[in-house]
């Protein structure tokens, strides 16, 4: 039986990995927490003169540096004064030169939003006229690359180290204090010290060059560690490693000295452990939630303690799921996992699921703020998923309490058993003791007739030994075949493998969730978007969005078309093609078309100008007369994908 499951594990595992890559490859760059909501100049603006500062306004309040706000002349070369500075609240400035020439300039910021994620960006204006620009802005968001990856994997390993280590450690002193002599389990929890340890020093390294330039070369750069020993995030590793070191003398008294005391001596020990260990826990979530989302925003008084509920809760939920699923494939035979540490950690589990549903809902309400966002934002869509995962783990877990119960009936048949077969070997071990007395003297007096008897009688001896060893291992095997063919205990091993495997799954939606702008923040982000549409109209200016979908690869987005003074006569206009995220990026053409049908008008077409990344422009647009024009936007992204959307809007 042993030899069979062994594969299927292994086979469960590389799924389970290869699903958790694909999830993890599927996010993307790290999505910014911090939306601008406004410019001045706005996006595609033509003004007559040059302004003295440029200002930009985000979600919440940023961190800059000295070049994180630039300013770009159609050349390339920066025309800004440098050291941005904030103007009150949320807006932040950059003083220009004066007298900048027409054309069209290039406006680039890259800041770190409150809860520690880095936001980049640009957008266009123009003085005079619009102009070509030999500026080509990186469509690379903060946070990407290999800087990127590098940094979303030590969050990845970073989470999954404190979910064993908490989980395995609350596990053995909680549920199965016979786990604190069995090695595999020992083996368990050092490992999610190390992982976390190794993830918190990585993160500590590549957190400089992770929220700046992006590049490799700048990790072991020791000016940028000293920038971010001086954040709130890299106060929050730091802690986070004085609290492992704590964390691993905690382990050295579990797993080293406990085992070594008496009864009386191991109570006291446990209470001790337990209330420093929990002390530690609460410290280690705590560096999460201080720098983190629930950092910033609504309610951020509340909404820190319960954040470290929720990652206690999951770190008892999963991380003791793991440490029950080592219990049940690597406990001896001799001291096998019992129905009661089971139960134990089943009760455990309980109250961490309940838990987590308090705090989740809690956590789901201030991030979203509204039903539409559920279905309407990316992070609403990973809560959805992360919602399903945690119901179907709840399912399973249900089928796993049933085959608790059964293992311990089952454990209670074979105590009984085992009881009486104990008295039968006992007797049958007296017989046999008085058989060897016996047969003792009969030799005894054999063995004085010569050495050469001595001998062969220690020859005897030691094959004796030999036979005894070679038997007792294979009663261990015996025992063991039996304990595994019992089919509580297998149904309950197979039931914990599959909680095992939907919660590294989960784990992987929860941390692209970390990192995904909250649906709230970005429904903000919209609303200012669609305010600043409202007021260039009613300043005579259209401003219409349509979404893209060509079915290719990166075929999905948002093109926005800008018509000035949108009357009958010359217009100006500006088309710009953004990601879901609001990114700018480039596709290969962009073509525009009017057609008023009322006067069976058109189709005329316009092929704008590439002006830069995500940017096309076109002057002297002739609209022949006022009425309800069709604009129609054929984008192409590909060489075989294209598509063409349409808004019908009244001009004049």
């Amino acid at each position: 039986m042993t030899s069979t499951m062994a594969p299927r594990v292994r086979t469960l595992v590389l799924l389970l990995l290869a699903a958790t890559g694909l999830l993890l490859a599927g996010a993307g760059p790290v999505s910014a927490h911090a939306a601008l909501t406004g410019s001045d100049p706005r996006q595609g603006a033509v003004v007559d003169k040059a302004p003295q500062q440029v200002s930009l306004t985000f979600s919440e309040k940023v961190a800059l540096a000295d070049d994180s706000l630039r300013v770009l002349d159609p050349k390339g070369k920066r025309v800004d004064r440098g050291d941005p500075a904030g103007t009150g609240g949320t807006t932040y400035s950059v003083k220009l030169h004066s007298g900048l020439p027409d054309g069209t300039y290039t406006v680039t910021y890259q800041v770190v939003s409150e809860d520690s994620h880095p936001v980049a960006g640009a957008y266009t204006f123009s003085i005079g006229a619009p102009s070509k620009t030999s500026v080509s802005v990186d469509d690379q968001a903060a946070g990407g690359g290999v800087v990127g990856v590098l940094y979303g994997f030590g969050r990845y390993v970073s989470y999954a180290g404190f979910i064993v280590l908490v989980g395995g450690a609350a596990f053995v002193l909680g549920c199965w204090r016979g786990g604190t002599a069995l090695r595999s389990m020992q083996r368990l929890v050092v490992s999610g010290w190390l992982a976390l340890t190794a993830a918190t020093l990585g993160l500590l390294l590549v957190r400089g060059s992770y929220t700046g330039s992006g590049k490799v070369g700048d990790i072991f750069d020791l000016d940028l560690l000293g920038q971010v020993l001086q954040t709130k995030t890299g106060a929050a590793l730091v802690s986070r490693l004085l609290l492992l070191a704590a964390a691993a003398l905690f382990i050295a008294v579990l797993f080293g000295a406990y085992d070594k005391r008496d009864d009386e001596e191991k109570r006291d020990l446990t209470f001790g452990l337990a209330i420093g260990g929990s002390v530690v826990a609460a410290g280690l979530a705590a560096s999460w939630a201080m720098s983190e989302h629930a950092s910033t925003g609504l309610q951020a008084g509340l909404a820190m303690p319960v954040d470290v509920l929720h990652l206690l809760a999951v770190a008892g939920w999963l991380g003791g799921l793991t440490a029950l699923l080592v219990a049940l494939y690597r406990a001896p035979v001799e001291t096998p996992v019992d129905g009661a540490a089971v139960r134990r950690f089943s009760r455990l589990a309980f109250g961490s699921v309940l838990t987590l549903v308090v705090t989740g809902i809690y956590q789901s309400w201030r991030q979203l703020g509204s039903w539409s966002a559920f279905t309407g934002t990316r992070y609403g869509q990973l809560l959805l998923v992360k919602i399903g995962l945690v119901v179907l783990l709840v399912g399973i877990a249900w089928i796993s309490r049933r085959w608790t119960a059964r293992l311990a009936e089952s454990g209670a048949a074979v105590s009984a058993e085992a009881a009486e077969e104990g008295e039968n070997e006992a007797d049958a071990d007296a017989d046999v003791e008085k058989e060897r007395v016996t047969s003792g003297a009969v030799t005894s007096a054999a063995t004085t007739e010569s050495g050469a008897a001595d001998a062969g009688a220690g020859a005897g001896s030691e094959r004796a030994a030999q036979l005894a060893r070679q038997r007792a291992a294979v009663d261990t095997a015996r025992r063991k075949r039996e304990r595994d063919a019992d089919p509580n205990r297998f149904g309950l091993r197979r039931s914990v493998l599959a909680e095992a495997g939907v919660a590294v799954v989960l784990l992987a939606v929860t941390t692209m969730l970390t990192s995904t702008e909250p649906g709230r923040t970005e429904e903000q982000a919209a609303a200012a978007s669609s305010s600043a549409t409202t007021e260039a109209n009613a300043a005579g200016a259209l401003t219409l969005d349509m979404s893209f979908d060509t079915g290719g690869e990166d075929g999905k987005g948002v093109v926005r078309i800008d018509l000035d003074p949108a009357r009958s006569g010359a217009n100006e206009m500006h088309v710009y093609v953004l990601r879901p995220n609001g990114r700018a990026f480039d596709i290969p053409e962009v073509k525009v078309a009017f057609t008023l049908e009322a006067q069976d008008i058109g189709p005329l077409p316009v092929v704008p100008d590439h002006i830069s990344t995500g940017h096309w422009s076109a002057s002297g647009v002739q609209i022949p007369m006022a009425g309800d024009w069709k604009i129609a936007v054929t984008v192409r992204t590909s060489d075989i994908d294209q598509a063409t959307v349409s808004k019908n809007a009244q001009i004049g």
